[in-house]
């Protein structure tokens, strides 16, 4: 990024700033303004409400973005593009255009603060990193994508240890970075929000390297990650499956596929870069490891109708993390749910890897860019791969079930996001559950 403001949030005391965007981050961000007594302005780009307590919220197309231009520095949620005509036009103008998680890291203690990014695992390395933490007796807030913004008033700021979720979107705001970044993968994504993959992968990839950066912690069977090796910083500690310390602990995690044991080394890691003695005693990490929950809508087994494993993975919103959620299952049959927002990524890898399996697999497709993603597959062909359109969730579920029968796996990876008729990956989630009780609990004859 040319411009990234080296300011903090102590810097915006007494000023007037734009709270661009009311979501998660953006109620947080305006939580911060207020308790620091700065005089917030708040624009959304599709307002819910026209007040936000006893505040105006304006739209940004009707009058907000010249209020923006008025104020002395814009606070964006990270769902806007830093490359949007609106932001370049504030920049221009002279207002410094900023995100919450990079005003929070010109403040904390880099030594005791570990990011996380990844095109797909980032959460769950995140999660699992804060498990260990917890589980060892340390205080770790876990917050960015998942948790909560660790400059939210709300969270306090007395904690030991923070590790954060973070996505592209937010890596374009940091001029500074903690001493320990890991990075869980690298694929196309996103590509509407960052213009081309070349970009994503130059956004993705610059907390590696910003100013306080010292060491990268990377998967190291990742090969785009490998070809990217230059982008990582001066000091790489690639993780790979001969790790000496992966048994037995993360056995204990109970979690599915190789790529998650990975995430789990990943996490480890982190807690050596971070000082913590007990990182090095498997037995201690193994203790640590008890309890573990994984996340929501991510590989999660959520039923069993008429002899069928239904799993949750609404979370998967790109191709690598439906490709590891396949591989999850190598022995069984698996009927592939996929389909959402079209964000006009290559979907080959996807159609390779459902190709080369040995088990008979089903691909299920529906809107926006399922249709794609079926002719990928038939494009590339394989003996065992049928595809099936559907144009709705609930009768996807249902024809999924039929075919998987009995033994069989349904299995909900979308590649893609949720936007168009749900909410978000919860709501998705939400009506796949209720579709999968819709199907009969004994398997008919």
């Amino acid at each position: 990024m040319s411009t990234r403001p080296k300011i903090s949030w102590s810097d915006l005391r007494s000023s007037t700033v734009g709270v661009w965007g009311l979501g998660v981050e953006g109620r947080a961000n305006l939580r911060r303004l207020e308790a620091m007594g700065a005089t917030a302005v708040l624009v959304d780009d599709r307002p819910q409400a026209t007040e936000e307590g006893s505040r105006p919220v304006m739209a940004t197309g009707a009058g907000g973005l010249q209020a923006l231009a008025r104020c002395d520095a814009v606070v964006k949620s990270p769902g806007i593009s830093r490359y949007r005509d609106e932001v370049r036009h504030l920049q221009g103008s002279g207002i410094p255009v900023v995100g919450g998680l990079g005003l929070w890291l010109e403040e904390a203690d880099p030594g005791r603060v570990a990011c996380i990014t990844g095109t797909k695992g980032k959460s769950t390395t995140t999660s699992i990193a804060g498990h260990l933490l917890r589980r060892l007796g340390y205080d770790c807030l876990v917050g960015g994508n998942i948790g909560v913004p660790p400059w939210d008033p709300e969270v306090g700021d007395r904690h030991d240890f923070w590790v954060v979720e973070t996505s592209s979107f937010q890596a374009t705001d940091l001029a500074s970075s903690p001493r320990t970044v890991a990075v869980t993968s690298l694929h196309p994504d996103h590509l509407d929000w960052h213009g081309d993959q070349s970009r994503y992968f130059t956004d993705k990839l610059s907390a590696c390297t910003q100013p306080g950066a010292d060491l990268t912690i990377a998967d190291g069977h990742d090969r785009l990650l490998r070809a990217n090796s230059d982008r990582l910083g001066r000091r790489i500690r690639w993780i790979t499956d001969e790790d000496p310390a992966a048994e037995p602990w993360t056995r204990t995690l109970d979690l599915a596929g190789a790529h998650n044991r990975r995430n789990a080394l990943i996490a480890r890691q982190v807690l050596v870069a971070l000082g913590i003695p007990e990182a090095a005693d498997a037995e201690a990490l193994a203790h640590a490891a008890e309890g573990y929950r994984s996340l929501d809508s991510r590989l999660r087994h959520i039923g069993t109708r008429g002899g069928v494993d239904f799993v949750d993975d609404s979370l998967s919103t790109n191709v690598l993390s439906s490709v590891a959620a396949l591989e999850a299952f190598p022995a069984r049959r698996v009927a592939l749910m996929v389909g959402g927002h079209d964000r006009g990524i290559d979907y080959t890898e996807l159609a390779e890897a459902v190709a080369g399996r040995d088990r008979p697999t089903l691909v299920v497709t529906m809107p926006d860019s399922g249709p794609r993603i079926g002719a990928a597959v038939s494009a590339r062909g394989g003996s065992s791969a049928l595809v099936l359109n559907r144009t709705d969730l609930a009768r996807a579920t249902r024809d999924a079930w039929e075919w998987a029968r009995p033994g069989g796996v349904v299995l909900l990876s979308p590649a893609s996001p949720s936007f168009g008729p749900f909410r978000d990956y919860r709501d998705r989630a939400a009506a796949f559950a209720a579709a999968m009780r819709s199907c009969p609990a004994a398997r008919r004859g």
